[in-house]
């Protein structure tokens, strides 16, 4: 799903045409809305999409598969994602690491807390996208987190033991990057909205929401110091 890039996407599909099922290239209304077209067009029984920059480690979806089968209530599946650069080199393993230190307590309440599952890394039932709806096209930042809320009240989620199925990369352009303290806030509202404004995981993911704000303002600023 391409929204008539002009930066050279064409070429790299045309490069790649013979591994393709479906290339479609047109305007869209923004990452959540070409995602929407993708999974409505997907035909598995286990869904998940890819963003451009991010990659699939060897043999992922035969874990994935694995895991469905072992967890047959589970809604959706997720595991480990480290964060790479335009090199493939990891980078921010701090940031990954603290992510992972929630998994051991994974459940409803923890992730209305805090958003820990890396979107690369997760994957879905068909029965439990449908029931849940598609993504929120008028979100910016937090379609992802706010999907998955709604996909985990229809089974739960089970995690995929190490290594990482995925990883993502990071650059200053990127959503992560650029629009940080919007992605927060959206993802605030979403855990209000699924687990309630007067609820002990509002209160949580308040705190969580200007600690990691606060520690990417910082961090950014460290960046631009050293350049």
């Amino acid at each position: 799903m391409d929204g008539a890039s002009t930066d050279g996407t064409q070429d790299i599909l045309r490069k790649y045409a013979g591994d393709l099922d479906e290339v479609v290239s047109e305007q869209d209304a923004g990452p959540a809305s070409a995602i929407n077209k993708g999974l409505r067009r997907a035909t598995g029984d286990i869904l998940c999409w890819l963003n451009a920059d991010d990659v699939y480690s060897p043999g992922t979806l035969e874990r994935v598969t694995a895991a469905f089968a072992k967890h047959p209530k589970a809604a959706l599946v997720f595991g480990r994602c480290t964060i790479i650069d335009e090199h493939d080199r990891e980078i921010r393993r701090g940031i990954t690491g603290f992510k992972h230190m929630f998994f051991p307590f994974s459940c409803r309440f923890m992730i209305q807390c805090i958003n820990y599952v890396s979107q690369p890394a997760m994957f879905f039932r068909r029965s439990a996208f449908e029931k849940a709806g598609p993504l929120s096209e008028s979100l910016k930042a937090a379609w992802d987190y706010e999907f998955m809320l709604r996909l985990w009240k229809h089974g739960g989620a089970a995690v995929v033991a190490p290594p990482a199925l995925a990883a993502f990369r990071w650059h200053e352009q990127s959503i992560s990057g650029q629009h940080f303290h919007m992605q927060f806030k959206e993802e605030f509202d979403a855990a209000v909205k699924d687990a309630g404004r007067v609820s002990p995981q509002a209160l949580a993911h308040l705190f969580v929401r200007w600690g990691i704000v606060g520690a990417y303002t910082l961090m950014g600023k460290a960046r631009k110091a050293g350049n």
